[in-house]
């Protein structure tokens, strides 16, 4: 296996780790849920950098991105909900977004045509993942930055957990948008033999 695709995989286990992290209450938890979080961006980010420049870009490999990318999006969305900090509605827009188009991508696949992730999609992500790591941060700050001073930090807390909603909102419209946009574009290919 090449090194992007090794590091394109790595991401789901550390979706895990991620998760867990978040349900820890011992002081560094979810410092350490912040930063691995931030090393799977960059991990998000290296593994496409490696493939352009070594030449290992591969159908497995850009599948395999995005689909990483949805799984760590859906995992963290999940723990969020469960923690009441991202409503269920927007996590169900999420979900059947990303589960019809995957759907539509694969019908695609299996008649040869291999689309990789447009701006649209892509924006949407960057937009999920940074709402993401906002709210990440509102425990590491709540409770592992408050435990080492004597400052109230209570509504800096506050403040970073209503920026992750809030560009959470923008993501789900934007994952709305995109996704419209896919199925229009990609309806004749996927629908073409769907009345056979």
């Amino acid at each position: 296996m090449s090194l992007p695709n090794a590091i394109t995989l790595s991401r789901i286990p550390l979706m895990f780790v991620i998760a867990w992290l978040t349900y820890q209450g011992w002081t560094g938890a979810a410092s350490l849920a912040f930063w691995f979080f931030i090393a799977a961006a960059i991990g998000d980010w290296l593994d496409g950098y490696l493939a352009r420049t070594r030449g290992q870009v591969s159908v497995f490999g850009k599948l395999m991105d995005a689909l990483t990318d949805k799984i760590m999006v859906l995992g963290l969305v999940v723990v969020f909900v469960e923690k009441q900090q991202i409503p269920v509605l927007l996590a169900l827009i999420t979900l059947c977004r990303e589960f019809l188009i995957t759907g539509m991508r694969m019908v695609m696949a299996s008649k040869g045509v291999i689309v990789a992730a447009d701006g649209g999609g892509k924006s949407k992500t960057i937009t999920q993942l940074i709402a993401l790591g906002f709210l990440l941060a509102a425990p590491m700050v709540g409770r592992d930055w408050a435990r080492g001073t004597s400052a109230d930090l209570t509504r800096l807390t506050a403040l970073v957990e209503q920026i992750g909603y809030w560009i959470f909102m923008l993501g789900t419209a934007l994952a709305v948008w995109s996704g419209t946009r896919y199925i229009v574009q990609h309806r004749k290919p996927v629908f073409a033999d769907a009345d056979r």
